[in-house]
């Protein structure tokens, strides 16, 4: 059966658009737990190639990226019946947990080559979850496009780091 979602600006719907955030920014804090030992110890041991990016920007970037794939999960509730968005926030939610274990493969676990098929599968649910969202709604769909940027980026990166060490 499809339920209809909340009018913006209600109580229900700016709860959603919270929780939505509130579970992004969750599972960055886990993988931030995961990442703050091997940050200072480990990574610092790692060769690493000349684009390596300083370590204090991927707390903002990342807390940036969190808050913007929250938001577009909320839109996609938000636009579509619970029979349509379904699929694309089980992917949404899969590619959440994907992202967290590439922190416990690549910090946790500490094993760079590991982390890159991590990565590689993360790469392919991003994209996945941005082109179902596109078919619900095309704004949510631009809100991961930094995320796809970015993780383009992290994946040539940890590519680099894994064939330098």
């Amino acid at each position: 059966m499809s339920t209809k979602r909340p009018d913006v600006g209600t109580g229900k719907d700016l709860l959603a658009l919270a929780l939505f955030v509130g579970l992004c920014l969750g599972i960055g804090g886990l993988g931030g737990a995961v990442t703050a030992e091997s940050v200072t110890t480990w990574y610092t041991t790692l060769d690493k190639p000349s684009f390596n990016p300083p370590n204090w920007i991927f707390g903002p970037v990342w807390t940036t990226l969190y808050v913007l794939m929250g938001i577009a999960a909320w839109r996609v509730w938000r636009a579509a019946d619970r029979d349509t968005a379904r699929g694309a926030l089980a992917v949404f939610a899969l590619q959440l947990a994907v992202n967290l274990g590439w922190s416990v493969a690549f910090f946790g676990l500490r094993h760079p080559g590991l982390a890159v098929v991590v990565i590689l599968a993360l790469d392919l649910l991003v994209l996945s979850t941005a082109l179902m969202f596109r078919r619900i709604d095309r704004l949510a769909a631009w809100l991961f496009v930094p995320y796809l940027a970015w993780i383009a980026f992290a994946t040539a990166l940890n590519i680099a780091i894994w064939r330098l060490n």
